[in-house]
């Protein structure tokens, strides 16, 4: 058996089609009903829906022996898990933005607003640039337009939310799309079955 972490929402269901298509389905999952835990002994697989924060904690515990993440959850929790194969879905940009036209003030730390603060603190680290990270949890982009913070880290996709709200990307800090990962020891005992299941889903991708 396959334990297989997927993350609640429209991606899951993007990625639980695709394991269908390779072997892995389950007719249950896609009746409606509240439950959170499907298995299909004839397939060799059980799934469980998990909140997509969490999924890279579930695997790398070991409760699941793979899921589906994405990069910003990986790098954002420092996940000790193995990355098995981009599926190419979900595809969007962790980026630094702010209001058009806003000049960096270096004589102070810069004040950035986000629920991604690792990957931040990582990032200007690195520059070696002091922040005060404000953590936020929803309308990232509000912060600051209304002075809250200097800049925002946050995820991207078409960038509508910032053209609408008189703000613009500064810098990328790196593309984001879904990953399939795994427990680094359920690599070593079910090595064949997660193989298998990479090799399957390898034919399943969409074009680039």
């Amino acid at each position: 058996m396959l334990n297989i972490a997927l993350p609640k929402g429209r991606l899951g269901e993007k990625v639980y089609r695709m394991l269908a298509a390779a072997g892995y389905s389950c007719e249950e999952l896609i009746k409606d009903t509240r439950k959170l835990v499907f298995t299909d002994r004839q397939n060799g697989v059980s799934y469980f829906w998990v909140k997509p924060s969490d999924v890279t904690v579930y695997v790398e515990h070991g409760v699941a022996d793979i899921g589906v993440a994405g990069r910003d959850i990986i790098l954002e929790n420092s996940a000790d898990v193995y990355e098995l194969l981009d599926l190419k879905v979900g595809r969007c940009r962790m980026c630094v933005a702010s209001v058009n036209g806003f000049r960096e003030d270096p004589s102070r730390p810069l004040r950035v607003a986000t629920k991604f603060a690792h990957v931040a603190e990582r990032f200007f680290a690195e520059r070696n640039r002091d922040i005060e990270v404000i953590k936020l949890y929803g309308s990232i982009e509000l912060a600051p337009v209304l002075g809250l913070s200097d800049v925002i880290v946050d995820i991207v996709e078409t960038g509508t939310t910032l053209k609408e709200n008189n703000m613009g990307v500064i810098e990328e800090i790196f593309p984001i799309s879904a990953r399939l990962i795994a427990n680094k020891a359920r690599c070593k005992f079910k090595r064949e079955e997660i193989e298998s299941c990479v090799a399957r889903l390898k034919k399943e991708l969409p074009d680039d």
